[in-house]
């Protein structure tokens, strides 16, 4: 039984020890003007780097998105430009115009019929065969 106290209480003495000794440790460095001038400036990095709204992470996440601004503005020019030429045949060839409303539109002349075929293929509905008896 003392030999158990007595375990109890030599661990608790080199806890207390070793929490001591890192103490007196930290003390000693604070102490130092150096660390003083280091802790400042790496906290001041990092503020700068990743915690402020102008943080350099910021930054970075800025540059990306303006490049996916700009490749998503390449798309629309391009939609733009092939809209143009599109609008420019139009002016240019009636029968291009003609060609849409039927197309697009189901227009049809006075003198003709149309048929709208669709692609869409209906499932046979299944058949019940058994009988109840």
């Amino acid at each position: 039984m003392y030999y158990e106290l007595f375990c109890i209480f030599a661990d608790k003495f080199i806890i207390m020890r070793v929490f001591a000794s890192i103490k007196g440790f930290l003390l000693r460095v604070w102490r130092s003007a150096f660390l003083k001038y280091a802790v400042v400036c790496i906290a001041g990095v990092l503020i700068v780097g990743f915690l402020d709204e102008n943080s350099v992470w910021s930054h970075l996440k800025n540059l990306q998105r303006i490049d996916e601004l700009a490749e998503e503005t390449e798309k629309f020019n391009a939609d733009y430009q092939r809209d143009q030429a599109k609008i420019r045949e139009l002016d240019k060839n009636p029968k291009a115009i003609e060609k849409i409303a039927r197309e697009q539109y189901f227009m049809k002349a006075s003198d003709e019929d149309i048929f709208v075929l669709s692609e869409d293929q209906s499932e046979p509905e299944s058949v019940n065969h058994e009988t109840t008896e």
